[in-house]
């Protein structure tokens, strides 16, 4: 007979240790979001998220736990104190009533018959009535303090969550870089090759049929020139999206052939004595190349001048020109494009662009 209720016990002890842990790990994270809730309903202040427990070795569980034990305590004294402050206030007020209204054990200790008392009681709950507010209110941020301590990510989470954000960026960038990679050398392989033949097999045909009637003439010479300012437009595009020559001549070789078929001339100066990684070489082309559209289309000027050096782990980019000045980052899509391509990588960028020229971009690029 002493057995089964000791089985009993026993089993709901052991019950109670094996069940109550999983439900309080599914419930703290519940319990966390109500308190943010409550936190942005009545104080319009968003408490950051930090990530879910993941065990109970997990130290934000545990912060958590202490926050759901804690806050209870705070929200009592909170509310003992307001409410004796504004119990006080409304006593103090009300000092000046005739005295059988008062409570017995108040005129006992208290004369208010007397008109001093009274001033004093009133004065007292004066200062009382403008004190619970301010009291309400520190109690509050009290509670709203204890609650960012414990609930938000801790310096070691925000830490961890930048790290994973920025590798999860480079690789990110890394992969788009890699895609333009190949769908440069897949046009460069396929359409563009095909182009070239068409373009020769209309050439040569535009060439030795010279016995066909006018129109079917005209039309083949329309269909050559065609195909060549085709060809032409995917040359470009295939040499925007990413250069061949970039990969295989790296940044000194793709950088004379942006300056060679600029419209102006442009003095080149690189300094590289180690490449860097295939995607700040990208980004430091694209710089260069965009900036020197712009030169050509907005600054009217007669020369410009482009420097890229390394100074140990920092590819410094800059590029001057003569013109009229006045640029602006917010001023068209591609200067904003440049800042874009720059913040990708956490580089940074300076434009020195007074009216009247001249104007200066000065970009720092991490080199690993």
């Amino acid at each position: 007979m002493i057995g089964l209720p000791v089985g009993v016990l026993l089993g709901g002890l052991t019950l109670v240790l094996v069940v109550a842990p999983r439900l309080l790990m599914r419930a703290v994270p519940r319990f966390t979001g109500v308190q943010r809730s409550r936190f942005e309903a009545f104080l319009g202040l968003r408490i950051p998220p930090a990530q879910d427990p993941s065990g109970w070795r997990d130290p934000g569980m545990w912060r958590q736990i202490g926050y759901h034990l804690l806050s209870p305590l705070v929200s009592l004294v909170g509310v003992i104190l307001v409410a004796v402050t504004w119990g006080g206030a409304i006593v103090g007020l009300l000092a000046f009533l005739p005295a059988k209204i008062h409570e017995a054990p108040l005129e006992f200790v208290f004369d208010l018959r007397n008109n001093r008392v009274v001033a004093v009681f009133m004065l007292v709950g004066l200062a009382l009535l403008v004190l619970a507010p301010v009291l309400a209110r520190a109690m509050a941020m009290l509670d709203l303090s204890v609650a960012r301590a414990l609930l938000e990510p801790s310096r070691t989470e925000l830490g961890q969550r930048i790290e994973t954000l920025t590798e999860s960026r480079a690789g990110v960038i890394d992969a788009a870089d890699a895609e333009r990679r190949r769908i440069e050398r897949d046009l460069h392989d396929g359409a563009q090759q095909r182009l070239v033949s068409l373009a020769m097999n209309l050439g040569l045909a535009r060439a030795t049929l010279t016995d066909l009637p006018e129109p079917a003439r005209e039309a083949i010479t329309r269909a050559h020139e065609e195909a060549k300012q085709a060809l032409k437009e995917l040359r470009d595009f295939v040499r925007g999206l990413h250069p061949a020559v970039l990969n295989d001549q790296g940044l000194d070789a793709a950088l004379s052939g942006v300056a060679a078929r600029a419209p102006i001339p442009v003095r080149l100066r690189v300094d590289i004595e180690r490449r860097t990684t295939p995607t700040i070489e990208a980004v430091a082309f694209f710089i260069v190349s965009e900036a020197l559209t712009n030169i050509a289309k907005h600054a009217a000027a007669t020369k410009a001048e482009v420097s890229v050096r390394r100074e140990r782990d920092r590819l410094h980019v800059l590029v001057h020109d003569d013109g009229c000045g006045g640029a602006r980052m917010d001023g068209g899509t591609g200067l904003r494009g440049l800042a874009q391509r720059v913040d990708s990588v956490d580089g940074t960028l300076r434009l020195s662009s007074p009216l009247g020229g001249p104007t200066t971009i000065e970009v720092e690029l991490p080199c690993e």
